[in-house]
């Protein structure tokens, strides 16, 4: 059996971030998190493109439009969404994952979905902190194994094969009997 894995280097990768200005300063800290997992993994700074769109209903959009263009190795989706009073964050934060993970089934590139949906300003806060916690640090992290990943496997004739690669590879002997 061979399990194949992404690794955590950036080198030569290229990302789309696609940030949420509503709750600037909760997605702020997702974006400078997100940075700095990316280029202390080896990313330049001039293969990471940032756009900034209104709100998390409008993410999905500009996501699906950056992976379908064939620049980036990987998008990251980052934004926050708070309860409110009112039916809107329901809607919201369910219109924004569907869209996302939808550009990510169209495009056949990974998506990251980096949006955070909380009961407060406070808890947002916490999970947009400290780097352990940061969910821009975890969405960083998942787009490059994942585009890692993805570079290495290809589908052939209708089989799905590994090209090989220098990432993680397991192997395990198989017993004959």
């Amino acid at each position: 059996m061979m399990t194949l894995e992404g690794h955590l280097d950036a080198g030569g990768l290229r990302f789309g971030i696609v940030v949420s200005k509503f709750n600037e300063l909760i997605t702020s800290r997702l974006l400078a998190a997100a940075l700095e997992v990316l280029v202390k993994a080896g990313a330049e700074e001039q293969t990471i493109e940032v756009a900034r769109v209104p709100g998390a209903f409008e993410i999905p959009l500009v996501a699906r439009r950056m992976a379908r263009s064939g620049r980036f190795d990987a998008i990251i989706c980052l934004g926050a969404v708070v309860r409110g009073e009112t039916p809107h964050f329901e809607y919201i934060s369910r219109e924004a994952s569907r869209g996302i993970a939808r550009a990510a089934w169209e495009s056949d590139l990974p998506v990251i979905f980096g949006v955070l949906t909380t009961e407060n300003v406070e808890q947002a806060l916490e999970r947009a902190g400290a780097p352990e916690r940061n969910r821009g640090t975890e969405a960083a992290r998942t787009a490059i194994e994942m585009a890692n990943l993805m570079k290495h496997l290809h589908v052939t004739r209708g089989k799905l094969t590994a090209e090989k690669w220098g990432g993680r590879k397991k192997q395990r002997s198989r017993r004959r009997r």
